[in-house]
């Protein structure tokens, strides 16, 4: 078989995934470019069917502060007076709050009663208002201004005709209905606007008609919604009447003088816009099928010239009767002109993204490979028998666990699992690196080793069990931390045997006070045993001495402490 060629770790990370990259990279052009052909079509109806929902919701709120309006005028349920004579100051109240609501657009909220009066009240701004006022049938309104709510009213003007509420559309509308109802849109004659009037019937004490409180609405503000409306180059958005008059329309007027200087409003086949004359019959004619009479719905169609069209439409109602349809329409080209360019720039950027990717991936497995090969160092070390080698590797990742996981295992290592000392390999080590130390002269001062045998041992073993005999050499093991000094190394040689290398000291006197605190700590009796003899169980320990120039490796100082250890014996072990 043939081998694979000797690469190394980085070399193995890094190839397949540059290749992988550049792959990548190259092959998202290709998949842009068919990706996006196939997703116009969802993204156009889900783009316009937003639109629509967000053509409802101007709507809706357009419309939805007109009830409010009403029910701040006249609460539901509170009785209206006979004759609003004595209630002008309370009417003039209510009516002012009401306009407070929602003051554009329902700026101007009135009643009239089946006798013939009429109140209302007009605002021009959030201070300025007006006041009309008819106390008597057959006789025209006065009007006052006044500024704030209790403002002072003006001298009355007293308008040239009779102004009679009982005959206006909006007082039939609402006192033949018995809820709120909608008039039909109107023009307004100083505006020229559209305006649609909400209208409900106010009953007196014994549930009976009493009059009518309705409130306009001008439709410019939707309008002006509508035209605002940015979908893409040649959309069109427009709101329309199931009969064809336009509320409103990103493209067209919705109102156009007569040849009698008279404006009337434009009807969506009429307005010269040939998409929008398209979309309004394909609208009217699925409408007229029985199809899509709730809830948004997107289609396509073949438009003027033959253009594919993108459409979405909704109807909308409400408890007043307001029946309106919002449509917004798209010509796919408009849609498919930047796929191309899209897509090269999307390659383009993709590719650079593919070279920073690949840069930040080169930067991390370079960081990757370092820490590797420092543990890779630290392995080689222990395995040489250093097993203090240091990790310097410092992560919170996998590889930062693996060197945790080694650190413990070099912990473990060095030490003895019984009593937590350095085991003989660290001692010897230590010595040695010491001696080496000595002889280059690195320090001024002289060292020396300890090697300790315990006397009794073999006798707590043999009396007391395996298990009292742990105890004492965990206690030992104390006891020699607690009498030795920091810079000391303390190991447990072997079985009930101990050796510690005494770091400096100053000469053989030095030494030998050491030996002699150690030798002394150890005749104490054992803590250990206390549960297990009649009466304290002591032995004490023998404990050799041997100085740095009484031999040249660590094998032969341990071997004369160990020499002097028995001459001290007092006897066998």
């Amino acid at each position: 078989m043939k081998r694979l060629p000797s690469f190394s770790l980085r070399q193995w990370l890094t190839l397949p995934y540059v290749a992988l990259v550049l792959v990548l990279a190259l092959t998202i052009g290709a998949l842009s470019y068919r990706a996006g052909s196939h997703a116009v079509d969802t993204v156009a109806d889900h783009l316009l069917l937003e639109t629509v929902a967000r053509i409802g919701q101007a709507v809706d709120r357009h419309v939805v502060g007109s009830a409010a309006v009403l029910e701040a005028a006249f609460p539901n349920g509170m009785p209206a007076p006979a004759s609003i004579d004595g209630e002008l100051d309370t009417l003039r109240t209510r009516f002012w709050i009401a306009t407070s609501l929602h003051l554009d657009p329902n700026n101007y909220v009135y009643y009239g009663s089946r006798q013939g009066q009429f109140f209302g009240l007009w605002r021009d701004s959030i201070d300025d208002g007006e006041l009309r006022v008819k106390l008597e049938a057959g006789r025209p309104r006065s009007l006052h201004r006044f500024r704030g709510i209790r403002g002072e009213l003006s001298a009355p003007q007293v308008e040239q005709r009779v102004f009679e509420p009982r005959e206006r559309p909006w007082y039939l509308a609402g006192a033949r209905s018995t809820a709120h109802t909608w008039t039909s849109i109107y023009i307004d004659f100083r505006t020229a606007e559209l305006v649609a009037t909400r209208a409900r019937r106010v009953l007196d004490a014994d549930g009976e008609l009493e009059g009518v409180v309705a409130t306009d609405l001008s439709l410019r503000r939707l309008n002006d919604f509508v035209r605002g409306l940015a979908v893409s180059e040649h959309a069109l958005a427009f709101i329309v009447e199931p009969d064809g008059k336009l509320i409103a329309s990103s493209r067209s007027a919705n109102v156009r003088p007569a040849a009698d200087g008279v404006n009337v409003r434009i009807n969506a086949v009429e307005t010269g816009d040939a998409l929008q004359v398209a979309a309004y019959r394909q609208v009217r004619a699925l409408l007229d099928e029985g199809g899509a009479t709730s809830g948004p719905r997107a289609l396509r169609f073949d438009g003027p010239d033959g253009d594919d069209v993108q459409l979405a439409f909704s109807r909308l109602h409400d408890r007043a009767g307001l029946d309106w349809i919002t449509v917004v329409a798209v010509p796919r080209h408009d849609f498919m002109q930047g796929v191309t360019h899209n897509v090269l720039r999307t390659a383009g950027l993709g590719l650079l993204a593919a070279l920073a990717v690949m840069a930040l991936g080169l930067t991390l497995l370079s960081s990757i490979g370092r820490d590797l090969r420092r543990l890779a160092l630290a392995a080689r070390e222990v395995g040489e028998g250093r097993l203090d080698a240091p990790i310097e590797v410092h992560r919170h990742d996998e590889i930062g666990a693996l060197a945790h996981a080694f650190r413990t295992m070099q912990q473990r290592l060095r030490l003895d699992a019984l009593t937590g000392l350095v085991n003989r390999d660290v001692i010897v080590r230590a010595i040695d690196e010491r001696l080496q130390h000595h002889r280059r002269q690195t320090d001024g001062e002289s060292f020396a080793v300890l090697f300790i045998d315990l006397n009794a041992f073999k006798r707590v073993n043999d009396r007391y069990g395996h298990e009292a005999g742990d105890r004492v050499l965990i206690e030992v093991g104390d006891r020699l931390r607690r009498v030795t000094r920091r810079d000391d190394l303390i190991a447990r040689y072997a079985g009930d045997e101990f050796v510690v290398l005494l770091g400096r000291v100053m000469g053989l006197p030095d030494a030998e006070r050491i030996r002699l605190h150690v030798e002394k700590a150890l005749r104490e009796p054992f803590a250990g045993l206390a549960a297990d003899a009649s009466e304290p169980v002591t032995g004490g320990a023998a404990v050799g001495l041997a100085l740095a120039g009484d031999g040249d490796t660590a094998d032969a100082l341990i071997a004369a402490a160990d020499r002097d250890m028995y001459r001290r014996k007092p006897g066998p072990a």
